[in-house]
């Protein structure tokens, strides 16, 4: 990476490929409620950016529309076909969890047009992965490693199960840090872990719950990652994901060349995606002590809605989540502790 402030050739070759993943992060920002319109518009605007990839599903990935995760606006094959159909250049991607979506969602994606499959699991148990992987092989497809909450384990244990997923046939394997709970140096330690001990590319899936994505995805390409997630207009689960018109700009600025225009991504956050989100994204309290006791993104909104049931705090609930080490799948028992911290009022009183 250089470091002069000098506007870099568009046409450069990039020095990594983005994912903008605004359509399946940024969908719990929107409670899963996007339109077929909004995903036409925000994908042709992508696509018109250069936006290489663009991930669409239900936050939760496919599969996800349910009572535990809540239910999509639209049915997200819908909305993966409109994507399909709208971008031009883009690939679109999709995201899987194990135990949420199926081998038959990957045939049914591949089936609409989508070339890559992201396949997700908790930082250390990839072995769940070895079919779904496996599956997206077969058909074709760019096989996409996920590792989430990756702040809960070393860099070293994050190689093991990196080199699991490798193994099944990743093509690539991301470290993801599900609760903007990494620094630039826990990045660092665990971007040169994987770079040095794989044989595959590594990525970054930053979130701004500390305002860090931005220089942890900084940190990550100095560090030798090749892929790196971002949500325009900074949407996604907790505060947001890396704000992808943010991060290509400083990557101009830093002459970095991401083949994305970046007047036009600025446009694209203004004029498409911001009107699509039911309130602006931002380090507010909830956000930060997601991060600051390393809490999955997506209990954001589940949290609040808790607090407000049962008459307590937020806050509470999302330190008592991270004292407990809850991850992603473990929503039920944000219930639990609403429960159990609204008895402990009640007692006190």
């Amino acid at each position: 990476m250089t470091t002069t402030q000098e506007q870099p050739d568009v046409a450069a070759k990039p020095a990594f490929r983005l994912t903008d993943s605004t359509l399946r992060d940024g969908s719990h920002a929107v409670a899963h409620q996007y339109t077929e319109q909004q995903v036409i518009d925000i994908v042709a605007g992508l696509d018109r950016a250069g936006v290489p990839v663009i991930e669409v599903s239900h936050g939760d990935g496919l599969g996800g529309s349910s009572f535990n995760y809540g239910f999509s606006g639209t049915d997200e094959m819908t909305l993966i076909a409109r994507a399909v159909e709208t971008a031009k250049q883009a690939k679109i991607a999709c995201l899987l969890l194990p135990g949420i979506g199926t081998v038959d969602d990957l045939k049914a994606i591949h089936e609409a047009g989508v070339s890559i499959a992201r396949i997700a699991t908790h930082c250390t148990e990839a072995d769940i992965a070895e079919q779904h992987i496996g599956m997206a092989k077969q058909l074709g497809m760019e096989a996409v490693g996920f590792l989430m909450m990756s702040h809960m384990t070393s860099p070293e244990e994050l190689l093991k199960q990196a080199r699991l997923m490798q193994d099944y046939g990743a093509d690539l394997v991301y470290c993801v840090d599900s609760a903007g709970a990494l620094t630039t140096k826990t990045v660092r330690d665990r971007i040169e872990a994987l770079v040095e001990g794989l044989d595959v590319p590594v990525g970054l899936h930053a979130h701004e719950n500390l305002s860090l994505s931005v220089a942890n995805s900084l940190s990550a390409l100095e560090c030798g990652a090749l892929h790196i997630d971002a949500c325009t207009a900074g949407s996604g689960a907790g505060a947001g994901n890396c704000p992808t018109e943010v991060f290509v700009a400083v990557c101009d600025r830093m002459g970095v060349p991401t083949g994305v225009d970046t007047m036009t991504m600025v446009d694209v956050a203004e004029e498409v995606v911001r009107p699509a989100m039911n309130r602006p994204q931002m380090v507010d309290r909830a956000a930060l002590i997601l991060g600051y006791a390393g809490v999955y993104g997506s209990f954001m909104l589940h949290s609040e809605r808790a607090a407000a049931r049962y008459g307590v705090s937020q806050a509470e609930i999302l330190l008592e989540l991270g004292r407990r080490k809850v991850v992603g799948g473990q929503e039920d028992m944000i219930i639990d502790v609403a429960l159990e911290l609204a008895a402990q009022k009640a007692r006190q009183k």
